[in-house]
């Protein structure tokens, strides 16, 4: 149960917007961060109850030689079929939820304020609803596209067609921002970006 009245904060972006490095921000001034790109790497090691749903629903095909799963081979395969793709969703994301959900009833005990980092936030978001996690703002980091572009170019040292694959892969960074209740701009440096969330943060304190 989520204790003293705790605040949950869903934060996302898009692919090379800048949401890590905001996360890094968030930890460094004190402030609790569930990251959900890490617990659902965590779900599918071996020997997990997602690893063995995964293997029966995918086969052998998608394991290294040391058992786990070539999570980048699975990448192509969702990436490719939409029906994989849900298929793998259902499998991984209530497991994710449900660690999710415990680290918050955990952490509520003692923090006033927790931010969900979840890159994919608005296309889950009915699960917030479903394990009793109600989020009081949904942040978005968010660059223009031309930004991403370059960015994501320079971060992965690949090509623009390649990138753009990739940035087409999520939903529009202008959709997340229309559903977003505050906006995290990062179109300029480092210090342009803590001053926005400073920002930020003073409003949700005040």
């Amino acid at each position: 149960m989520i204790q003293n009245n705790c605040v949950l904060i869903g934060l996302t972006g898009g692919i090379a917007t800048g949401k890590s490095t905001v996360t890094k921000m968030l930890i460094e001034r004190g402030y609790a961060v569930i990251d959900a790109d890490k617990i659902s790497r965590e779900v599918v090691e071996i020997g997990k109850p997602a690893y063995n749903d995964i293997i029966e629903a995918f086969g052998l095909r998608i394991l290294l030689e040391d058992k786990s799963i070539n999570r980048k081979k699975l990448g192509r395969l969702i990436f490719e079929s939409p029906h994989l793709r849900m298929t793998l969703n259902k499998i991984v994301h209530p497991r994710v939820f449900d660690e999710i959900r415990h680290q918050v009833d955990v952490l509520s005990v003692k923090e006033q304020m927790i931010f969900i980092d979840v890159p994919l936030l608005f296309e889950v978001i009915d699960y917030f609803n479903i394990y009793g996690l109600p989020l009081k703002e949904t942040w978005m980091v968010y660059t223009n596209k031309e930004t991403q572009l370059k960015r994501l170019m320079e971060r992965d040292n690949i090509g623009s067609a390649e990138s753009m694959v990739k940035i087409k892969s999520q939903m529009d960074v202008d959709e997340k921002k229309k559903r977003a209740t505050k906006i995290l701009y990062n179109d300029g440096n480092l210090n342009e970006l803590e001053k926005n969330l400073n920002i930020l943060l003073r409003e949700l304190e005040s």
